[in-house]
């Protein structure tokens, strides 16, 4: 069968909703938090040379950056399409190639060509190094897209809060483009404790950050859900983070090729406004606000909640269904799910919650709604007596109702 057919009979068999397979993602200076399900003998599954797996992706048509060493359609969701006993699995990202607004809807097509967002856990031990995503100007010198991204803490993955519960954001007010500019020199002699400059930040499970391009950060050892845009650009800016030392290549990923050793140009990608803004938590932090009126959502058995909800590339919601209870959620937009909690059934598909996922294992927690299947309203069942269906939502542009600050 062709890919049109396959992808064609997934939406056909799933009523508008398609079934994806887990992603997992390594990152080779990284040190898995050990959060996201999989099974203690898969974190090293691609190899020690790989790094441990610390991220899952969702809803992704992005390809993982992740080196000379990135396997083939790293970092890529794929629908899964079951039949007499076989599974046949196809790119989303083709699918949506062949049915275009008949997955992602009109609107997205005709502007982006494509799925414009992913999400992802970020499950790390300790904290990642002090880095920066690129604007859209300076990723395009290398062919890529810029790349903000948010945080949402789900209680569900955070039963400890690993080694450094804290997140690094930006930079003290009053640090100068020299102070920046002579630890990023000093990055191959050692620790350049550029993370001295910065400001740390308390993380809080059930809330979340707003992290536009430009702005340094080092994300701290919560798991982390993070809706973004469709990009993995970044460059590392701190050199030895949790006694781990960064190999220099990373300071200079994603710089155009006659920039890389100028060090000036490494502090013209920071947006220096932003970074040493003293309302900085004012402006970046998110909790999260009700799509609607609570009390009316409670009455019909649910709740849900905008969690991601400042940038304009896209945004994210938390619903939970409560136990016993059958509802109808009708969303503006296309979306990527991933089930946190609990147990029942969508649309016609049966969803769950795994306790433990081996390495290339099939689940039914992930799946991707198309638009008319979100207008027209997904039909969510929750059987058990104690248990909420608890689901994060992630969506493209033009979908978030929710006033800009």
């Amino acid at each position: 069968m062709s890919i049109k057919s396959i992808a064609e009979k997934a939406l056909c068999q799933g009523k508008g909703i398609v079934r994806l397979t887990p992603t997992w993602v390594p990152r080779v200076f990284c040190v898995p938090g050990r959060r996201i399900k999989l099974h203690p003998d898969d974190y090293y599954a691609l190899g020690g040379n790989r790094g441990g797996i610390d991220e899952r992706w969702f809803s992704s048509t992005t390809p993982a950056d992740n080196g000379p060493l990135t396997s083939k359609n790293e970092g890529l969701s794929h629908i899964v399409v079951e039949d007499g006993g076989s599974a046949e699995t196809i790119l989303l990202r083709d699918a949506i190639a062949e049915l275009q607004d008949q997955l992602i809807g009109k609107a997205l097509w005709d502007r982006f060509r494509g799925w414009p967002m992913y999400s992802k856990f970020f499950d790390n031990k300790g904290a990642l190094p002090l880095h920066i995503h690129h604007d859209d100007a300076h990723a395009g010198r290398v062919g890529a897209l810029g790349k903000p991204e948010a945080y949402y803490f789900a209680p569900q993955v955070n039963n400890y809060g690993g080694d450094f519960p804290y997140t690094f954001f930006g930079l003290q007010p009053g640090v100068t483009k020299e102070q920046v500019r002579e630890a990023l020199r000093r990055f191959a002699e050692g620790d350049n404790r550029i993370a001295d400059l910065s400001v740390a930040y308390v993380l809080t499970p059930g809330t979340g950050w707003n992290v536009p391009p430009g702005v340094l950060h080092a994300p701290g050892s919560l798991c982390t859900y993070e809706p973004q845009k469709a990009s993995d650009v970044f460059a590392m800016y701190e050199s030895v983070t949790h006694h781990q030392v960064l190999p220099g290549e990373l300071l200079w990923k994603d710089t155009p090729r006659e920039e890389v050793g100028n060090f000036d140009y490494l502090v013209e990608v920071i947006d220096w406004e932003q970074n040493v803004d003293p309302f900085f938590k004012e402006k970046h932090f998110m909790k999260p606000r009700p799509v609607a009126d609570p009390e009316a959502m409670r009455a019909d058995g649910y709740e849900e909640q905008w969690i991601c909800y400042l940038s304009e590339d896209f945004s994210a919601k938390e619903l939970t269904v409560y136990p016993g209870r059958t509802v109808t959620v009708r969303d503006q937009g296309p979306y990527g799910l991933y089930m946190l909690q609990g147990h029942g059934t969508m649309g016609v598909w049966d969803i769950e919650t795994p306790s433990l996922i081996r390495y290339g294992q099939l689940t039914y927690d992930e799946f991707f709604v198309s638009e008319g299947a979100a207008r027209e309203g997904v039909v969510i069942s929750n059987p058990s007596k104690t248990d909420p269906i608890v689901m994060l939502k992630h969506f493209g542009p033009g979908v978030c109702e929710v006033g800009k600050r």
